[in-house]
């Protein structure tokens, strides 16, 4: 074909090339924005619970180590592991031989002093006869006066020496101070303890297991918080699922730094009436510093959500129906803290001031301006697109937030 013997016949044809490719081609040409979708949850009514979380050790009231104030050969142990015993009760009996033998050769001491005594005493009385008759002389007298001072000054000596022999024998035999449990055994029958500088430990007995305490270390950050007679619930890694309750028994004032972190031991009182806890267990510990119960609670990623500038709505004025409170509590005044919250009018996230109380890290309470049922925006993603995740709400340390009941 000769080129430009049919301009009309290629100009079509080039035609409708271009208008198949705009056609086929417009979704990349005029690519149209998505619009973003929101993400909201119901204000329920709830309990909210503002706690402090911390961890411990369990141990009974009252701990008492015994021990043995002399050295000498276990002879007998009348106690073990887990035995109930009372207050005067024999646990041990040492091997007596040594201080029998000691106590009786103190007894024959006194017993010389005493015949020495009663000689002075004859004597004294002689001389002073003597002297009345003057048939003696005022020497004599002063001699054998001295003489029954001194007799009786060892005597004295002597009967404290027995004293001491008999203590040591009595602690031959070793008893029980407290009613209670017998927790920890360290001695074996046939073993030789030494009373050096300190006692040697024989038994630990713990006065009364239905009776127990916590002794939880608290981060200074929360422990202004924390007031005796507040409620505490704590669990132990022997019984999952369950939760066990205490009350706050002391705050010490003493403070306890490791590792550059400071802490106060906080006292708890747990009672153990089944004698399921045992001394030594991990407590991990959430006390009651405020509840609200039946509360408009609304979660707190609603008030941590901002809205992007594609989803936001031109206007600030809060939606109608609603009636928005001020930031006063901003101001110093005393009043609640307000926050602010997103609700959806028209399909486009419309702010609203609300005034806050307790939050115990996933929730938070509402004392005014949103009503219950209502839904708040939590989040916002483009369709296709991965949503992203509100930001956390807990606390780097982890020493707030609620405890969830099992």
């Amino acid at each position: 074909m000769t080129p430009g013997k049919f301009p009309l016949l290629q100009w079509l044809i080039g035609g409708a090339v271009v208008a198949a490719a705009v056609w086929f081609g417009r979704p990349f040409i005029f690519k149209e924005e998505a619009k973003p979708e929101y993400q909201t949850m119901a204000v329920k009514r709830q309990d909210i619970e503002q706690t402090v979380t911390a961890s411990g050790q369990l141990s009974a009231l009252v701990t008492v180590e015994v021990g043995s104030q002399i050295s000498g050969i276990i002879q007998k142990l009348l106690a073990d592991y887990n035995t109930p015993v009372k207050a005067g009760q024999v646990v041990a009996q040492l091997d007596p031989a040594t201080y029998r033998a000691t106590k009786h050769q103190a007894e024959g001491e006194l017993a010389n002093a005493k015949a020495s005594l009663e000689l002075a005493r004859l004597n004294e009385k002689r001389q002073r006869e003597l002297v009345a008759g003057n048939a003696g002389t005022q020497a004599d007298l002063d001699k054998a006066i001295a003489d029954l001072d001194q007799a009786k000054a060892v005597v004295m000596m002597r009967q404290a020496q027995l004293d001491r022999a008999t203590v040591d024998h009595d602690r031959c035999t070793i008893t029980a101070p407290v009613d209670g449990v017998v927790i920890s055994r360290d001695v074996n029958e046939g073993q030789t303890v030494a009373a050096t500088m300190t006692a040697p430990k024989l038994f630990t007995i713990a006065n009364d297991l239905s009776k127990m305490q916590i002794e939880a270390n608290v981060s200074e950050a929360d422990i202004g918080g924390v007031k005796e007679g507040q409620e505490v619930e704590f669990t132990v890694d022997a019984y999952a699922g369950r939760t066990f309750e205490g009350k706050v028994k002391m705050v010490r004032f003493a403070p306890v730094t490791v590792e550059n972190v400071v802490t106060y031991v906080t006292v708890i009182n747990v009672s153990n009436p089944k004698l399921e806890l045992r001394p030594g267990m991990t407590a991990n510990v959430s006390i009651v510093l405020d509840k609200r119960e039946d509360a408009i609670a609304v979660p707190n990623s609603a008030l941590r959500y901002k809205p992007t500038e594609s989803g936001a709505s031109a206007s600030s004025a809060p939606p109608s129906g609603f009636r928005g409170e001020g930031r006063r509590g901003a101001s110093g005044d005393g009043a609640a803290p307000t926050k602010r919250v997103y609700v959806l009018q028209n399909g486009k996230p419309e702010p609203l001031e609300v005034k806050t109380g307790l939050t115990d890290g996933i929730y938070t309470e509402v004392t005014e301006g949103l009503p219950e049922g209502t839904e708040v925006v939590t989040n916002q993603f483009i369709p296709g697109a991965t949503p992203t995740p509100p930001p956390s709400s807990s606390s780097p340390f982890g020493s707030s937030g609620r405890m969830p009941r099992r």
